[in-house]
C-alpha cells in the first residue's frame, strides 16, 4: 500500500504547508513579510507564468488586490531583491520535505501506487561561472496520475545512486513498481526494492556491461524461439510509423550473475523501429525485472517510465522554461525549482480547464478565479 493512500481526493492549498517550513532570516524589526506570504505570491506568479524575481514582484504588486483575499500581507508585496534573498537562504531540504508532505496529502495514483519512475534532470543554466556545476535533480514520479512526488538535489548525474537509496525510503513500496534508467541498476537498489515489498524494472547499459552483455546475446538468440513472451504494437502519427516490439524470458538458471541480482525473475529486450521520411532507425535495450514474463505488463511499465521524459521534463523546459533559468545564488536554483513542481502539479491536477500545461499557465495569469480554483485558496476570515 502506498504512503499516498486514503488521503484527499484534490491536491491541497500549499500555503499551510509553507508556514511549516523555517524561517532562515533573523527575527529583526527590518523583517516585513512572513515567509509564508512570500512564499504564496511566488507560488501564484510562478503558476501564472512568471520565471524571473523581477516578473514575481510585479506580478504581486499587480494582483495585490487579488492576493489580499488569502494573505495577510502586512507589509505589502515584497521587491524582487527580497524574493531573490529569501529563495537564496531557505532550506532546500526542508522545502523539499514541504513538498513531499502535501503531496502525501494528496490521493497518488487512486488507492495503491502503482508504479514510481525515477529519472534525473538537470537545470542547464544553474551554474556559476563556466566551470560550475549545474543544478541536478532526481524525480520521483507517479507514472498513473503523472504528477511528481519527491524530489532530492544530487551533486552531478552519477550521484544518483546515492540519491536513489534516500528518496525510495521515503515511499512504503509494497505492492509498487519502481522503474529507473540505467544509473539506477544496482545489486543494492534491487535489494532495498524486493526487500521493502516491491518490485523492480531496471534498465541495462555499461555501467553493468557483462551482465549486459550477457543479457543481450541470450535474448537475441532465444528472442522467436517464445512466442508467448513476445509482444508488438505500432504506432502512427504526423508521418511516423514507429513499431515497438518487447520478449522477455524467465529461463536464467543460466545466468551466472543471478544470485547478485535480488528477486530477478525475469530478462527484457526492447526493439524501436521508427520510419520517418523514407528514414530507418532501430534501437534495441534490455532490462532485468523482478516481475513474471508478462510481456504486455513489462511493456507497459517500460513505456510508461519513457513518458517522465514528455510528461515532466519536456514540460519544465517548455512551459516554465526552466533550462533558461539563471537562478543561481545561494539555494535559489533550487528552491525555485520546487516551486515549479508545486506549479506544475497543481496545473495538472487542475479540472477547471482542458488546456495544456502552458496555455493554463496563460490562462492563470489573467484569470483570478480560474488562478483561486487551481491554488483550492480559501479567503481569509476578517
Amino acid at each position: 500500500m502506498s504512503v499516498f493512500a486514503g488521503a484527499a481526493a484534490m491536491l491541497p492549498n500549499p500555503k499551510p504547508f509553507f508556514e511549516l517550513i523555517p524561517d532562515p532570516r533573523r527575527a529583526t524589526p527590518n523583517k516585513l513579510h512572513s515567509l509564508s506570504d512570500i512564499l504564496s505570491i511566488a507560488l501564484c506568479a510562478v503558476l501564472s507564468g512568471m520565471d524571473d524575481w523581477e516578473a514575481v514582484a510585479e506580478f504581486g504588486r499587480t494582483k495585490e488586490g487579488w492576493l489580499r483575499q488569502f494573505l495577510p500581507l502586512a507589509n505589502g508585496i515584497p521587491s524582487h531583491d527580497t524574493f531573490g534573498r529569501v529563495f537564496s537562504l531557505i532550506d532546500p531540504e526542508a522545502f523539499e520535505a514541504a513538498f513531499f508532505d502535501w503531496a502525501a496529502h494528496a490521493r497518488i495514483g487512486g488507492d495503491v501506487l502503482d508504479q514510481l519512475a525515477l529519472d534525473g534532470k538537470t537545470v542547464r543554466r544553474s551554474h556559476r561561472g563556466s566551470a560550475g556545476r549545474a543544478l541536478h535533480l532526481l524525480h520521483a514520479w507517479s507514472c498513473e496520475t503523472r504528477l511528481l512526488v519527491a524530489q532530492r538535489r544530487v551533486d552531478t548525474k552519477s550521484n544518483e545512486i546515492t540519491a536513489i537509496p534516500d528518496i525510495l525510503s521515503l515511499f512504503d513500496l509494497r505492492g509498487v513498481t519502481i522503474s529507473i534508467d540505467a544509473i539506477g541498476c544496482q545489486k543494492a537498489v534491487a535489494r532495498q526494492i524486493t526487500e521493502a515489498g516491491g518490485d523492480y524494472v531496471l534498465a541495462l547499459k555499461g555501467n553493468q556491461s557483462a551482465l549486459h552483455d550477457d543479457v543481450r546475446l541470450f535474448m537475441e538468440t532465444q528472442a522467436d524461439r517464445h512466442p508467448q513472451g513476445q509482444a508488438e504494437a505500432v504506432e502512427k502519427d504526423h508521418g511516423r510509423i514507429e513499431t515497438r516490439r518487447i520478449w522477455v524470458n524467465d529461463e536464467i538458471d543460466w545466468l551466472t550473475q543471478k544470485p547478485d541480482w535480488p528477486g530477478l525473475k525475469t530478462l527484457v529486450m526492447v526493439e524501436s523501429r521508427r520510419e520517418l521520411n523514407g528514414q530507418v532507425s532501430c534501437e534495441r535495450r534490455c532490462f532485468i525485472t523482478s516481475h513474471t514474463a508478462d510481456p504486455e505488463r513489462v511493456g507497459r511499465y517500460i513505456r510508461h517510465h519513457w513518458r517522465v521524459e514528455n510528461s515532466l521534463h519536456w514540460v519544465l523546459d517548455m512551459a516554465f522554461n526552466e533550462d533558461q533559468s539563471r537562478a543561481r545564488v545561494g539555494h535559489a536554483a533550487e528552491n525555485l525549482a520546487i516551486i515549479r513542481r508545486f506549479a506544475l502539479n497543481l496545473l495538472r491536477q487542475s479540472k477547471g480547464s482542458k488546456l495544456g500545461v502552458k496555455n493554463k499557465r496563460l490562462r492563470a495569469a489573467y484569470d483570478d478565479a480560474f488562478r483561486a480554483l487551481v491554488l483550492q485558496l480559501q479567503p481569509l476570515e476578517h
